[in-house]
């Protein structure tokens, strides 16, 4: 299968002195071009693990390496997030004084100098995730899966190789929901991005390729499909 992209060894995440343990001994492997549901019940540890695989936390214990490599500080991770890596979280993290274009340039800012590239960019993934013609309104402005596709178009800008989506469609009504799901996996499948969500939803479950299962803090189940 080759080297993964991204990869905890034995990692576990505690807090209030270790008396909360969230994450325990987790060893996971995500390959370039999988599609793996995290799943399990509420506290089980699904947004920890997300957060530890994206370096927007660190393991108590463990490492996590990114292309077989161990980032040791902040700066590393934040320079390989705006690279590699597209977030998409469930209440979207949009700012609410940008219009969505902005929104969407908002990652590009210390990587791509030219602003007319930042705005090509912007504008092209607002057109593919049909949201062209509300490039110029604001999050308020928007309904709630307009915004969640805003923010699926900031995760794309910088052609990441791993999107990482933390229940993306939990506030979402069943039409917007699909629409949402179909447009993430249309875009792994078009383009090879290795996804994972985190979900609750069954039915996003049984659509990835793989199913990760967590309790109580450890992989209960990992399976194939």
């Amino acid at each position: 299968m080759g080297e993964p992209l991204v990869a905890a060894e034995g990692v576990s995440r505690s807090y209030d002195g270790g008396r909360v343990v969230a994450l325990h001994e987790v060893t996971l492997a995500i390959h370039p071009g999988d599609f793996a549901a995290i799943t399990g019940p509420s506290g089980s540890g699904k947004s920890t693990l997300l957060n530890l695989l994206s370096g927007l936390d660190r393991p108590t214990q463990g490492r996590v390496l990114f292309d077989g490599r161990e980032p040791r500080t902040r700066r590393r991770w934040t320079a390989i997030r705006s690279r590699r890596i597209g977030l998409v979280f469930q209440q979207f993290n949009l700012l609410a004084t940008l219009t969505a274009r902005q929104n969407v340039e908002m990652p590009l800012f210390g990587v791509v100098a030219s602003a007319a590239e930042r705005r090509r960019r912007a504008a092209s993934l607002l057109d593919r995730v049909g949201l062209a013609h509300r490039a110029d309104h604001r999050p308020h402005e928007l309904s709630v899966g307009e915004r969640q596709r805003v923010a699926i178009a900031r995760s794309l800008v910088n052609s990441p190789a791993l999107i990482l989506a933390d229940e993306p469609t939990g506030s979402l009504d069943t039409h917007s929901a699909a629409s949402v799901l179909h447009l993430l996996t249309e875009i792994h499948e078009s383009e090879g991005v290795a996804l994972v969500i985190v979900t609750h939803d069954l039915g996003i479950a049984e659509r990835a390729r793989r199913r990760v299962s967590l309790r109580d803090g450890r992989v209960e189940a990992d399976d194939r499909a």
